[in-house]
């Protein structure tokens, strides 16, 4: 779908200062709209400049309050597309109930589905996204989904701030693809944890596969909610005979007490991006990368109507 009009980038209330540093990349001004509630809650979304025919971009990832950011995004979708903009584009850097993405337990919903579901009929041409919790929910969409990956940003990191005598452990053997994709360019080695999840938001690390005596640490995931299961792998590497052991994960819930537990583990370090904004959860050992420039290039990569595989490397 080829766009006449110019780029416009907009946000709501989830994440404006990552809309903020993608409008710094692209060099363009934030869109004008008011993002006000009525006293009651609901939310009053006006746009505050003429958006017929151009290209439209949301920033809304669907953060804690997920019910909140999310209705949100579906107003301002509405919005957009009785405006008369051109094209669409929900980008959400963290896509919401995305844990909810397969039946594997009865009488359980599909909840990833129903989101996808959600934002396409309320008029959305495209989806942009980053790691998915699983690589299927792009096909919950009957619409174009640019999956991307912070991969490139995380392994850049590393390899400026490299780690001597390094492993990457995931920390499931569900994770295992995309530590070794990790692996294989930090030119690591590779263990992983066997995991038995009794109840949601806890996890028993049983079994560590690999030998990690001796060796530097790298657990990747590609979320962290309440920091039970990323804490009790350190502690099961640490009793395994590892030296340092640091964490990276690309999207920052931090639900609960995951900050204390963050803090009172054996992570000597823990490398997050701003997919979700962190906001008062602080802590010395976290420091956070920016996808903004990941996503710039993505949002003018799509405009341009040029490939946006070329980010994946």
């Amino acid at each position: 779908m080829s766009v006449t009009g110019g780029i416009k980038i907009f946000s709501g209330n989830a994440h404006p200062a990552l809309a903020h540093e993608i409008c710094s990349e692209l060099q363009c001004d934030l869109g004008k709209a008011s993002t006000e509630r009525f006293s009651d809650g609901e939310f009053n979304f006006q746009i505050g400049e003429n958006v017929r025919g151009h290209d439209v971009f949301i920033v809304q990832p669907t953060c804690p309050p997920s019910d909140r950011h999310l209705m949100e995004l579906l107003i301002m979708i509405d919005t957009f597309v009785r405006a008369s903009a051109e094209r669409v584009t929900a980008v959400i850097p963290y896509f919401g109930y995305s844990r909810s993405d397969k039946k594997d337990r009865p009488r359980v919903p599909i909840a990833a589905k129903l989101v996808a579901n959600l934002i396409t009929k309320a008029g959305t041409h495209r989806v942009l996204t980053i790691d998915l919790h699983a690589s299927q929910i792009g096909g919950f969409f009957d619409i174009p989904v640019d999956h991307l990956y912070a991969a490139p940003i995380i392994v850049e990191y590393f390899k400026a701030n490299p780690m001597d005598n390094l492993i990457v452990v995931a920390p499931d053997t569900g994770g295992a693809e995309r530590a070794r994709a990790y692996a294989k360019r930090l030119n690591a080695g590779l263990a992983l944890c066997d995991k038995r999840r009794e109840r949601a938001n806890e996890a028993d690390v049983m079994n560590i596969v690999g030998d990690v005596r001796g060796k530097n640490c790298l657990i990747v995931d590609d979320m962290c909610d309440t920091g039970g299961t990323i804490c009790k792998v350190a502690k099961a590497l640490h009793e395994a005979g590892a030296n340092e052991i640091c964490a990276v994960f690309t999207h920052a819930v931090l639900s609960g007490k995951a900050i204390d537990n963050i803090d009172e583990s054996y992570l000597k370090k823990v490398i997050v991006t701003n997919t979700i904004p962190l906001g008062d959860r602080h802590s010395d050992k976290i420091e956070v990368l920016s996808v903004a420039k990941l996503l710039a290039s993505a949002i003018k990569s799509i405009h341009d109507e040029t490939s946006v595989s070329s980010l994946f490397i």
